[in-house]
């Protein structure tokens, strides 16, 4: 078996996540924000047809809306759950994994956790995003390709490997059964505009479910798939896999703005010109960032959500005209606004070769005005970065925002006290019939 992934699941076997308090936490933060955004997504007209068909189609016990009806499969639970968490591109990512490895793992591990205790629940949760982060750190993706579809199911085949109480030697095995069967996920429908990305996550956290279950079943697989597949999928070799005994789930970041991370630097930087500009009076806007935002995000003139959400221009613009940038810009008639519109327009963006070369996350903005006043800001932290940190407070005000339209203040209110201050022997999820 794959000496350096083995480490890893052996120090995370002996490692008893209550002597570190400050990971508990962390992972009960990620475990409120994600389920937030489901919410918030489930909302979303395409989400609730999936869940409607696939409750027809393959009905089961897992009914995400309590009392709706309409339970479904384990599976197709972890589809609708990933669908749903980064419908409005509002969830967690890993700035070093260039991805998000906890969107997989807990869509694919909450429907099979009825029988978990909320401690179990965590400690799976931990071990998944310590894999899969680890991944996204060694199996860069190519350019034209898709991260969401690809690692994350290594990840995800970790943590239900694990739920279900496998040794760390069939963890292992879990993860390189997902390994020899990758999906190459393409980058296309971000600049199409296309829904179809949503499903990526889904399908790694299906992948995920499947490779554990083979593994409990005596299914085997080569102990150097990963590798391979590096070398076969994507034609290069793998970067070395991190086996220190550090826990990456403490970098996991958490997002102010329904955008993709890159867009939100200069968005921070529109939020600080903001008070001081006429907004009519705008000239010209440059915005200054790191290379990979530009590859990623370089939608212009965005007609779908999903452009937007990966549009540089389009989150700076909407920010300098509403002063915000949750689902609520996406939606009707606020996101073909004309003066917003117009200021996307003007919008001009410029690689930073320094930040470039440093792999560091930032943004300048230089807005020019028609009097011949001239306002710059430079970003190279926003909230959720190592260096400003996410706070309690603002996590909790997040949850309550994005559950509006779904839950009761009070019920919101119950929830978020339950993820984050229920014992470990607790068992908080109501989802299954």
């Amino acid at each position: 078996m794959s000496t350096p992934l083995l480490s890893v699941l052996e120090w995370l076997h002996h490692t008893d996540l209550s002597d570190h308090p400050h990971v508990l936490k962390h992972t009960r933060h990620l475990v409120l924000d994600t389920l937030g955004c489901a919410i918030a997504g489930h909302r979303a007209t395409e989400v609730r047809q999936f869940e409607e068909q696939a409750s027809l189609a393959d009905p089961g016990a897992f009914d995400f809306a309590q009392h709706s009806g309409k339970g479904v499969s384990q599976a197709n639970a972890a589809m609708l759950l990933a669908m749903a968490i980064c419908w409005d591109e509002a969830c967690e990512g890993h700035a070093g994994a260039h991805g998000r490895p906890g969107v997989a793992a807990m869509a694919a591990l909450l429907p099979m956790s009825s029988k978990l205790s909320y401690g179990q629940f965590l400690k799976s949760l931990v071990v998944g995003y310590e894999v899969g982060a680890r991944y996204g750190a060694s199996l860069r993706i190519n350019k034209g390709m898709h991260v969401d579809g690809n690692w994350p199911a290594l990840g995800a085949a970790a943590a239900v490997a694990h739920a279900m109480g496998l040794s760390p030697t069939q963890i292992a095995q879990a993860v390189q059964v997902a390994a020899c069967q990758m999906p190459m996920s393409l980058y296309l429908p971000i600049q199409s505009g296309a829904t179809s990305r949503n499903t990526y996550l889904g399908h790694a956290a299906q992948l995920g479910q499947s490779a554990a279950l083979a593994v409990a079943s005596g299914v085997t697989a080569p102990a150097n798939a990963s590798e391979v597949f590096a070398q076969v999928g994507m034609g290069k070799e793998a970067l070395p896999f991190d086996t220190r005994p550090e826990f990456q789930i403490l970098q996991a970041y958490f997002k102010p703005y329904a955008a993709v991370r890159h867009v939100h630097y200069g968005a921070l930087a529109a939020s600080a010109l903001r008070p001081a500009i006429d907004l009519s009076h705008i000239q010209k806007i440059t915005l200054q960032v790191y290379e990979e935002a530009t590859i990623y995000c370089g939608n212009r003139a965005p007609q779908t959500p999903l452009q937007a959400q990966f549009s540089l221009s389009f989150g700076l613009a909407a920010m300098l005209r509403w002063g915000r940038l949750d689902p609520w810009v996406y939606r009707q008639p606020q996101f073909q606004d004309a003066s917003m519109r117009q200021l996307e327009s003007l919008v001009e963006v410029a690689i930073e070769p320094h930040w470039t070369q440093q792999q560091k996350r930032a943004a300048r903005l230089r807005i020019e005005c028609q009097d011949g006043s001239v306002h710059e800001h430079e970003i190279t932290a926003v909230p959720g970065d190592a260096a400003m940190p996410f706070t309690e407070d603002a996590l909790l005000a997040k949850f309550m925002s994005y559950g509006e339209g779904s839950l009761s203040k009070a019920e919101a209110q119950q929830w978020a006290d339950q993820l984050l201050t229920d014992s470990a022997d607790s068992q908080p999820f109501p989802f299954w019939k």
